[in-house]
């Protein structure tokens, strides 16, 4: 594998990894990441995504080479920094008007809606990465054999709690914002927390474990918080 480490502005590198498989890739960049947030000196947050992060810092106590030295050192002898995935279980209501998208990925995929609700929650889907809005889930896609088409005029307003499908990926929404995935349903659990110190639960490598529910089961779970399922929440 190679790592590749160029400037992105005045106090931050992007550090991308390639050729090897994308476990090893994603693998690698946690590593690098966990790695530096165990306090290296100066850096102020590191962001991973699937083969790449960014790693931001206080160009007043550090610069860019000796970051540069840190991801070096890093990258050259990676190991495992984090605990033991933890499961999720999301109950969703699926289709109508928590999943206005629903018939259309069905009609796409040449399916039943039925089918696609079995297909998205018949095995637990890895978080690979935070994204928008405010620290969704990025996760692995379902088996649905195709990649989903996100839709030719995004929605202005999501709801927070929307289950959502695109190309060979999955999220549910975090925060109310603007998005073009394709929604199949929601579910009454809240994600995030903007007021607490650790605003989620969930970290990449956790698992997300899909749960139809009736609609009229919706206040069973309303405001409840997302949380892993048994053992200590923060694993």
């Amino acid at each position: 594998m190679k790592t590749d480490v160029a400037d992105c502005g005045d106090a931050a590198v992007r550090v991308s990894v390639r050729g090897g498989s994308v476990e090893q890739n994603w693998n690698t960049v946690r590593s690098i990441a966990a790695r530096l947030d165990l306090g290296a000196d100066g850096i102020v947050s590191v962001i991973p995504t699937y083969d790449a992060l960014l790693v931001e810092f206080d160009n007043l106590l550090t610069d860019h080479d000796a970051v540069r030295a840190l991801v070096s050192d890093a990258a050259a002898a990676p190991e495992r920094l984090w605990g033991t995935p933890r499961t999720f279980e999301i109950p969703v209501v699926y289709g109508g008007e928590y999943g206005p998208d629903l018939g259309e990925t069905a009609q796409f995929l040449g399916v039943t809606g039925a089918e696609v609700v079995r297909l998205h929650s018949a095995s637990p889907l890895v978080m690979r990465c935070y994204g928008s809005p405010g620290g969704a889930p990025m996760l692995d896609g379902p088996a649905f054999g195709l990649p989903i088409p996100r839709r030719s005029s995004p929605r202005p307003r999501v709801a927070a709690g929307s289950v959502a499908v695109a190309g060979r990926q999955a999220v549910v929404s975090a925060r109310p914002a603007p998005g073009g995935w394709a929604v199949i349903g929601r579910t009454p659990l809240t994600l995030v927390d903007p007021t607490s110190d650790q605003i989620s639960e969930y970290r990449p490598g956790d698992l997300f474990v899909f749960r139809a529910i009736d609609a009229d089961r919706w206040d069973d779970f309303d405001g409840r918080s997302l949380l892993p399922v048994g053992g200590d929440p923060h694993g």
